[in-house]
């Protein structure tokens, strides 16, 4: 031994090295074929979805030349005047926008209901039975994976223009997502409560009342201040296809290439959703305790 190193022999020595050489060939080669199949893949997606990059090289102007056309002209001398011409529809764009929150409102809430109600069937290390667990994961990826605005199309064919098709599309997309991260929560669960409520004689129900919903009621109303948010703009898009809101007046405008008109909408959806994202994340917070750890 010198200097405190040990020195092996080289019988040793050079069956670890090979060992080390292989394992650091098989990585390299490993992340070799990883790149390939990844550009193969980025290869394959372009070829599919008929990408063509001269065109896009060739056009990628209009791009910003259209955000231009957005932004109205406003000088100092009439700024006042200006900025009332660009928001001279603030009156009924803020009552549509009302409509829109309220719509996001209502679908959060029922979905949020639906989700509660089937996330304890969803989740393996407390569901009642294996049929319940199946039926209900099953129910809850159709809910989820169906897009919000192909169910709104569905209910304005049923129902007629008007907001009760975004609230129910909101309300079946949002039960099927918070019922899949609810049932998720649960099943991180503290077992010993239920374990003891069980052997006590305990109905299920009454497990889950007592033993479950208190570890997971912070989580779960966090969750759902979170989807609130993502229904706000996603109530914003149910009015391309006529279920209320103000989509249908953002679509008018810009179809008729209103184009100060359609930054003004934009502005106010995305001011309100600023609103909602701040006062929902302290109130997140102030749940999950984080204001207290700083």
């Amino acid at each position: 031994m010198a200097n405190g190193i040990a020195i092996l022999p080289d019988a040793q020595l050079e069956p670890l090295q090979r060992s080390y050489a292989q394992a650091v060939a098989r990585r390299r080669r490993n992340g070799a074929v990883s790149k390939a199949v990844l550009v193969l893949c980025i290869a394959a997606a372009g070829i599919v979805g008929e990408v063509d990059l001269p065109k896009l090289a060739g056009n990628i102007w209009r791009f910003p030349n259209y955000l231009k056309q957005l932004v109205p002209a406003l000088t100092w001398a009439s700024f006042g005047a200006d900025m009332a011409e660009w928001f001279w529809g603030w009156k009924p764009w803020s009552k549509l926008l009302l409509e829109t929150l309220l719509i996001a409102y209502l679908g959060t809430l029922f979905g949020a209901v639906g989700g509660f109600l089937a996330c304890f069937f969803s989740a393996g290390n407390v569901a009642a039975s294996r049929v319940a667990l199946f039926a209900s994961r099953r129910c809850l990826e159709f809910c989820r994976t169906v897009p919000e605005i192909v169910f709104a199309l569905i209910f304005v064919v049923a129902f007629g223009l008007g907001p009760l098709p975004g609230v129910l599309a909101l309300a079946i997309h949002t039960a099927g997502a918070l019922g899949k991260q609810f049932a998720e929560v649960i099943e991180n669960i503290d077992m010993k409560p239920v374990d003891g409520l069980t052997a006590t004689g305990a109905s299920w129900a009454q497990t889950m009342r007592f033993a479950v919903v208190p570890q997971v009621l912070s989580n779960f109303v966090s969750y759902t201040l979170l989807r609130f948010e993502l229904n706000v703009r996603g109530a914003a898009i149910m009015g391309f296809v006529g279920a209320g809101g103000i989509g249908q007046e953002l679509l008018t405008a810009i179809r008729k290439f209103y184009y100060s008109d359609i930054s003004a909408i934009l502005i106010m959806i995305i001011g309100t959703v600023m609103l909602i994202d701040l006062a929902t994340e302290r109130v997140r917070h102030a749940l999950l305790g984080l204001d207290e750890r700083k």
